[in-house]
């Protein structure tokens, strides 16, 4: 018989389990409360890094490169010894032409021959008003004569005899005239044999048979080019920054890009002495041997000269601020505030510097000074980049080899 102490033992088991279940679900509430605010906490963390990334360009750096090697290498442009456009002298149709473009030619060879219908008429023109003036020249001087005879026995007077010796030598002066009229178109005549004027070999030839030939002398109506090509002319322009290392006397070396690898030499004949405004440059001109016919005229060449400037070699030795580097193009920044190359401090922040550009040779800049082999320089900066930005180098610092 169940009494009511059991009764009451056996009611109060259901709120119990009540308990454990609601403390059960309030424990996983929290936990789920809890694993939301983290994970709110940790996107907040990620948007926040991002966004400082975001911020923080991402930059690859280059080191400059000391130009420790000697001399100096310029850029310069090759032309023949001695040149010679061919002009028209008389105006015509081309008759023949003897030596094409590459033939070699002797002083005085001929390169073509004009036909000149006109000047031939007017030769024979001139030619018949001369021998009518000597015609009447030797009859003036036959009449002076009888009346100077006249005179002596006072038959006529001498103021007849005087205008007899008048018209002579009138006619004389006339005869004397139209000679050099002939004489003129004679030698126009002789324009028409187009000859060489030294030897040489012929690097063009702008006409053809039957071309109608005017008389001129304007750049590109030449008829024939002809040029020594057995000396070259060499021309270069040193800037200003290097006109001490160049002397007249002194050699250098010529590279051409259709011969790679091969080198001539060259000696400075002259220099201009003077600094051109417009370029800031000095003009130098070299000799070079061209017997095997190896270089050709109107080329672009690089010419490199022997030594080094003092000043620039002592500052590289000692590793001075004021030594010349090298750096690739894109890390330059040209702007109103001048020319500047943007470095990166061990704390990652960027310094303009200030830079001088003394020559630009293609595929690098040479600068004068302001950096030193052991600055950090960004690659390609970013529009718009200024002093104090922070900035994540993406690659290690690559040096930029250099040479002059």
């Amino acid at each position: 018989m169940r009494t009511d102490h059991d009764h009451t033992a056996v009611s109060s088991r259901p709120p119990a389990r009540f308990k454990l279940a609601a403390t059960v679900a309030v424990v996983i509430a929290m936990a789920v409360v809890a694993a939301g605010l983290w994970s709110r906490k940790s996107n907040a963390e990620q948007l926040r890094t991002a966004a400082d990334e975001r911020g923080q360009p991402s930059v690859a750096l280059v080191s400059p490169q000391p130009l420790t090697e000697g001399g100096l290498e310029l850029p310069a442009r090759i032309e023949a010894w001695s040149r010679a456009p061919i002009y028209a002298r008389v105006s015509g149709y081309l008759k023949r032409w003897n030596v094409d473009i590459g033939g070699k030619v002797k002083a005085g060879q001929q390169l073509a021959e004009i036909e000149t219908p006109d000047l031939d008429q007017q030769l024979m023109q001139a030619k018949a008003e001369l021998a009518t003036a000597r015609s009447n020249a030797a009859l003036a001087a036959s009449t002076a004569k009888r009346w100077q005879g006249l005179l002596e026995s006072d038959s006529v007077s001498k103021q007849e005899v005087d205008e007899r010796t008048g018209d002579m030598t009138a006619k004389q002066s006339q005869v004397t005239a139209l000679q050099a009229n002939v004489d003129r178109i004679e030698a126009l005549k002789r324009f028409t044999q187009l000859t060489a004027p030294f030897d040489g070999v012929v690097t063009a030839r702008n006409t053809d048979v039957g071309a109608l030939i005017n008389i001129g002398g304007a750049p590109g109506s030449e008829l024939f080019v002809v040029s020594d090509t057995r000396k070259l002319r060499v021309y270069v322009n040193v800037p200003q920054r290097q006109v001490a290392q160049v002397r007249a006397g002194g050699r250098a070396a010529l590279t051409v890009p259709e011969r790679p690898g091969q080198r001539f030499a060259a000696t400075v004949q002259s220099t201009s002495q003077a600094i051109n405004t417009a370029s800031g440059a000095m003009l130098v001109q070299l000799a070079v041997d061209n017997e095997k016919d190896e270089l050709l005229p109107g080329g672009f060449a690089t010419v490199r000269f022997d030594g080094a400037a003092p000043a620039v070699a002592g500052a590289q030795a000692t590793g001075q601020a004021n030594a010349a580097v090298s750096l690739p193009p894109g890390a330059v920044i040209i702007n109103k505030d001048g020319v500047q190359v943007a470095t990166v401090d061990a704390g990652n922040r960027v310094k303009l510097r200030k830079v001088t550009i003394t020559r630009d040779m293609g595929t690098r800049i040479e600068l004068g000074g302001g950096l030193t082999a052991a600055d950090r320089v960004i690659a390609n900066p970013p529009d718009g980049i200024a002093d104090g930005d922070v900035v994540r180098v993406a690659q290690p610092v690559a040096a930029v080899k250099g040479r002059t």
